[in-house]
């Protein structure tokens, strides 16, 4: 959530609005793919997360998917010699390596 959101989004320790942002890490299993990549999306889309990160661990990837027209539309995967970014965090970047670094 970004700062400026902070005191809407957070109350009590509790969420009481939508995140600009939700990252999803796969969870193995066939059931739970499904569940990350489809039905989170489209429950994400409904209450207008702006960009919902899907990683997979796996295959070391991310996939970034942004609200337009109350869908979360896949609009990058990146991959090993990728560089993220967002308008989201305009001055942050990470390297596809930095974030699967162990």
């Amino acid at each position: 959530m970004s700062n400026e959101r902070r005191d809407e989004i957070l109350q009590k320790g509790k969420l009481h609005a939508t995140p600009e942002l939700v990252i999803e890490i796969l969870s193995p299993g066939t059931e739970n793919i499904r569940r990350d990549r489809i039905a989170k999306r489209q429950l994400y889309a409904k209450y207008g997360v702006e960009e919902y990160w899907v990683i997979d661990a796996q295959m070391r990837t991310l996939e970034v998917y942004r609200l337009r027209d109350a869908l979360l539309d896949l609009i990058a995967m990146h991959a090993k010699g990728d560089t993220v970014t967002t308008a989201l965090l305009p001055d942050w970047s990470m390297s596809i390596e930095e974030l699967f670094a162990v």
